[in-house]
């Protein structure tokens, strides 16, 4: 047990022995015979006392290494900058899984034009994303409906974007996407449980898809599986309101029904964004090509 005990202090004397704090340009000795930073003035020393039996057989006081304040400061920036770093990789990388097209990729709600035609809209879609963790939890969607060019497309980047900011997955596709990606893919079951694993899916373009029965089955399969598995989705349609509630076709009618079961609809009006964008393009076009 002496020998135990010996070896132990031994090896404690070499520990503290071989700890000594480094002197650097602007160091200089201190009270108590202390070194202390030329930077921050504060100790890089402190006298640790060592109780008896530990390093021999009475007390032992010895001065050991301790971290100065400007060091700290640096120590925590860094911890900071890295914890950065490792966020917006996480970030990409979810980002990268997200499939969103690269034409949405930029689409915030700080960049989102509101007009009055819109500003119900963009405050419903932008409280969803801010609240977006009591909506997953009660596996609450939307479905934005309306005309061709109004931003719906738009307002669902947003949201997506608005989380994946967040680090919440989220993956953008349409169902045209879907099928496609499931004819090439051998395992069914596999793809469907990848888009479950997302915490939203954004379904874009609902009804632009083939109206084939292989195709509709694809596409109810797709919004069953995300029932079944209480996950949330956003979708968006030139669908009226009316073509999706009052369809008679059964195979039509049980893939809205089962989107209407967790997506309140909302209304997207008023005039199309592309349209005005186009005109303002033409008329820009048109003046630049008379000048001169």
């Amino acid at each position: 047990m002496e020998e135990i005990r010996e070896t132990a202090a031994n090896a404690l004397h070499s520990i503290v022995a071989n700890s000594a704090a480094t002197m650097e340009t602007g160091d200089y000795i201190g009270d108590g015979g202390l070194l202390y930073c030329g930077k921050c003035h504060t100790r890089k020393e402190r006298v640790v006392t060592f109780p008896a039996g530990l390093m021999g057989p009475e007390e032992v006081e010895r001065k050991v290494p301790c971290v100065c304040t400007c060091r700290q400061e640096a120590m925590a920036k860094e911890k900071q900058q890295e914890e950065y770093r490792e966020k917006m990789a996480r970030i990409q990388r979810i980002r990268d899984a997200s499939m969103m097209e690269s034409k949405y990729r930029d689409a915030r709600f700080s960049s989102y034009t509101v007009v009055d035609q819109n500003r119900k809209v963009f405050q419903i879609a932008s409280k969803y994303a801010a609240n977006f963790r009591q909506m997953l939890k009660d596996n609450q969607g939307l479905i934005f409906w309306g005309p061709v060019g109004t931003g719906k497309s738009f307002t669902a980047a947003c949201i997506a974007n608005e989380l994946l900011a967040e680090q919440i997955p989220v993956i953008m596709t349409s169902f045209v996407k879907i099928l496609q990606n499931l004819q090439a893919h051998p395992d069914e079951a596999a793809y469907i449980s990848m888009l479950n694993n997302a915490s939203l899916l954004v379904l874009d373009d609902l009804g632009t898809e083939r109206n084939t029965d292989y195709a509709l089955e694809k596409v109810y399969n797709v919004i069953d599986s995300r029932s079944r598995e209480a996950k949330p989705m956003v979708l968006t349609t030139n669908l009226t309101l009316s073509e999706m509630l009052e369809v008679e076709d059964i195979r039509y009618k049980r893939i809205y029904d089962r989107i209407f079961e967790t997506c309140l609809p909302v209304e997207v009006s008023g005039e199309s964004f592309r349209k005005i964008s186009a005109e303002r393009r033409f008329d820009k076009m048109a003046k630049f090509m008379q000048e001169g």
